[in-house]
Parts: C-alpha cells; sequence; structure tokens
C-alpha cells in the first residue's frame, strides 16, 4: 500500500544549546533527518513530508536537498498531535497511509518499519513500542491481550500505570485518513496542555476500532536531545557499521580507530589500517588497500588501488585499479587511470591522469587562477618529474616527460621531454663571502652574543 511519510522536525532542541536546529545535526557524517528518512526505505513511500519549526529554512534546504518536496511549518509548538495536523492539508489527495516518525530518532530500522506496515493489515493503528531497561519517564503502552488500549505519558500515569516497561517510541501508522480523523478529537485537558498524537490510540478504541503495537530493540528508538546523546549515538552508529564491515569480508586492523559515513561502502577483502576517516559518499571496490592516517569523502575507489599512509581523497576523486596514492597525496575531482602513480607529497586537482603516469613527488597541478578552475591533462605513460608545477590548462602527452623543479605552462607533445626551469648560475666563492656578511650582521645585533 502507498505510504505518506510524515516526519517531524519542529523541536528548538533547546538543551543541544546549538543555533542549528536539532534534526540538522550529523552522526556518521549525515544529518539526524536524513537517517529518520532512509528508514524508511523499504516502504512504499509516495508522498514524503517534513514538519518544520525552529529554523524552518534551514531544514526546508536540508530537506529538499534529501529529495523532499513537501515542507510544512508548525508555526506554534502545541505538542506532537498538533504537528501532524500541520501535514493534513498536502495529504488532501493522498489515499494510504501514513507513517509518523521524528527526525531525532535516527536508528529505526527498515525492518521494524515493514513489520509495522504488515501489522496494518490486522490493526487500525499500529504503534511501534520497547520493552525499556529504565521506563524512568517514557509514555506507557497500556495493552489488553493483543490489542493497545491506550498510551499514557509519564506525567499524567498513575504508580499502576508508571510500573510498566513496554514504552511508546512515538512512532505511529495508520490509515492516512483515519488519522487525521482521530487528531481532531484530540484535546489538550493534560498536564502540558498539548496536543497528544498518543491520544489517538484511545480515540480508536473509543470509536470501536483496533490498535496493535509491534516491538523492537531499545537501541532503535534512541533520541538525540543533547551533545552528550548525540556523541552516544554516533558512539552507537560506529561500532554497528564496525560489526557490518568485518561481516562483510573487510579486514579493520584497528575496527575501534576506524569512522565510517552512513553511505560509506567497502567491498570485500579490502583492507583499512588504523586511524581512517571515511567521509559521505565513498565507496571503495574489493581488494583495495587503505593505508593508516587516511581521509576519503565522495570518492571512488576501484579494486588493487592503494592509498596511502597519510593520504586525502576529496570529492571527485576517481582510483581506477591498481592506482598507487602515498603519503601525503591529496586528489580533488581528478581521475586517476588504471596504473597511475602518485606517490608522495603531491597535489592534483581538476586532472585526468593517464595509465601508468608516474607523479614525482612534489607535483602540483596549479588549477586556480582565484577565480576559476581549469583543468590538467596527463598522457598514458607520461612521467612528472619532482617538483613539477603543472600550470592549468595543460596537456601532457603519451609517453611525454617533464624535468624535476619544471614549471610548465604549455601543452608538452607526445614523447616530448619538457624542461621549465631558469638557467643555473654559480658565483664562485660568494656563499663564503655571504655567511660571513651575514654572520657580522647577526653578531652585530646580538650585541656580540653568540
Amino acid at each position: 500500500m502507498p505510504t505518506a511519510l510524515i516526519t517531524l522536525a519542529a523541536g528548538q532542541g533547546s538543551r543541544m544549546n546549538s543555533d542549528l536546529p536539532k534534526v540538522l545535526h550529523k552522526i556518521g557524517g549525515a544529518t539526524l533527518l536524513e537517517h529518520a528518512l532512509a528508514s524508511a526505505e523499504e516502504l512504499d513511500v509516495d508522498r514524503r513530508i517534513v514538519v518544520a519549526g525552529h529554523g524552518a529554512d534551514l531544514v526546508r534546504a536540508e530537506a529538499e536537498d534529501l529529495g523532499v518536496s513537501d515542507v510544512v511549518v508548525q508555526e506554534e509548538q502545541l505538542g506532537t498531535g498538533h504537528a501532524v495536523l500541520q501535514a493534513r492539508a498536502a495529504l488532501s489527495d493522498f489515499t494510504g497511509d501514513a507513517l509518523v516518525l521524528y527526525g531525532d530518532t535516527p536508528f529505526i530500522r527498515p525492518e521494524t518499519l515493514s513489520k509495522m506496515a504488515a501489522a496494518r493489515q490486522t490493526h487500525t493503528v499500529v504503534v511501534l513500542g520497547f520493552e525499556a531497561a529504565d521506563p524512568a519517564r517514557y509514555g506507557r503502552l497500556i495493552t489488553k491481550g493483543d490489542y493497545l488500549e491506550r498510551i499514557v505519558e509519564f506525567k499524567d500515569a498513575t504508580d499502576e500505570e508508571r510500573a510498566v516497561t513496554l514504552c511508546n517510541s512515538g512512532v505511529i501508522s495508520a490509515d492516512a485518513e483515519t488519522l487525521f480523523s482521530l487528531l481532531d478529537g484530540v484535546g489538550n485537558d493534560n498536564a502540558a496542555g498539548e496536543y497528544y498524537l498518543t491520544d489517538i490510540v484511545k480515540i480508536a478504541r473509543d470509536r470501536g476500532l483496533s490498535a496493535g503495537v509491534v516491538t523492537c530493540e531499545e537501541a532503535e528508538t534512541l533520541g538525540i536531545n543533547t551533545r552528550a546523546e548525540l556523541a552516544n549515538a554516533e558512539a552507537v552508529f560506529q561500532a554497528t557499521k564496525r560489526v557490518e564491515a568485518l561481516e562483510n569480508g573487510v579486514t579493520l586492523l584497528a575496527p575501534e580507530t576506524v569512522y565510517f559515513a552512513r553511505d560509506t561502502y567497502i567491498g570485500r577483502d579490502t583492507v583499512v589500517e588504523q586511524n581512517v576517516v571515511f567521509g559521505p559518499e565513498v565507496t571503495v571496490e574489493s581488494g583495495a588497500h587503505i593505508r593508516a592516517f587516511s581521509h576519503l569523502e565522495g570518492c571512488h575507489v576501484s579494486r588493487g588501488a592503494i592509498v596511502g599512509p597519510y593520504a586525502r581523497l576529496r570529492p571527485g576523486a576517481e582510483l581506477s585499479e591498481d592506482v598507487r596514492v602515498g603519503n601525503f597525496v591529496e586528489i580533488k575531482n581528478a581521475t586517476l587511470a588504471e596504473g597511475a602513480k602518485a606517490n608522495h607529497l603531491t597535489y592534483v586537482g581538476d586532472a585526468t591522469i593517464g595509465a601508468r603516469a608516474n607523479l614525482g613527488a612534489g607535483t602540483v597541478t596549479c588549477n586556480y587562477d582565484g577565480v576559476m578552475k581549469h583543468h590538467t591533462d596527463v598522457g598514458n605513460d607520461a612521467f612528472i618529474g619532482s617538483s613539477t608545477m603543472l600550470v592549468a590548462p595543460v596537456k601532457v602527452g603519451n609517453r611525454a616527460m617533464t624535468a624535476s623543479g619544471s614549471v610548465i605552462t604549455s601543452d608538452v607533445p607526445a614523447d616530448a621531454l619538457a624542461i621549465g626551469r631558469s638557467k643555473q648560475i654559480n658565483k664562485e666563492g660568494l656563499a663564503d663571502k655571504l655567511f660571513q656578511k651575514l654572520q657580522q650582521i647577526k653578531a652585530k645585533k646580538s650585541g656580540g652574543k653568540s
């Protein structure tokens, strides 16, 4: 059945002590909002609506970047029920289920939401619950047999109800038309004076409709309200990703020192050494080797390539099979063809490096003139001597060479040797005279003290 996703992202998150809306803080290089939206990736989601409030313009921009076109604003923070009602107009022509998620709850698994969708075949309203190790101030799910009778907030619960350990995650699913009809019956006669989404369960039961519970692990329902909780969530995320990598056949020499992004993909039989960071949008194919202290983001590394140690791959870096990128090498928006090498102390930006080309130590593609970026093209089997400055736009042909220390400002034909450096002049005895003069100046400045 088609599903409309309603993601609540209006909270200010004052305990984060941040100018940034809470849902825009990141775990694994992705915003909390992105994590929340991704949890529904296995469902037949027809519409995505984000309910914004605090920092609505920033939330809208992020939502649009994530492919969400419908962003509605909750001008007043009057509770979760009121927040969901803001999506009513956007869904006026929608027929199907509505699923309410929370932008600050990033770890709900797609499989869990699939179970909720299946449970909708039995119940009008389905609520996601969990058994809490410490129920604390969570809302309680009051059940009778297989049916959910009502949800009671902690502050409104009796002592008997507070003894219940089955707790409410806040995630609810129902037919969209029914959901809004139930919300019309919600009042704010409670301790907080808010319109609770959770009240729809009792209203549904009073109308003779069925309500049920799907349960998940408590860890899935982890909400983020403080910086400490954000740090804890990052640790949970990284631990999970490390286990996944190991189970998928990736060798991590020191798993606790490797950091992943939400979308990191690493193929089997790849070796990742200590203290490697994967930023967003990284794909590493099978059989690659990522050496210690390297940082990768927005790049693709092919089979058999070796990266690092101490290498940086920036967005747009494309390494073909058997490429070598060594220590203190930075690659940005550049393609290195099969077998190309840049083994040390090199910057390659806005460039195409041909197959088996070798870039000597200190090679720099001078790609930026202060206003625009320019491209460098190095041909197959070319040899770029150490400390060559390739001033773009420039082309070096197949099998061509540049002499060490050259500044290359014009195209180099295939098979040619380019020498772009000043003629060396030796002044006999001048070094000794210069040293003596400098030492005299130093002694004069220091008052004769050595």
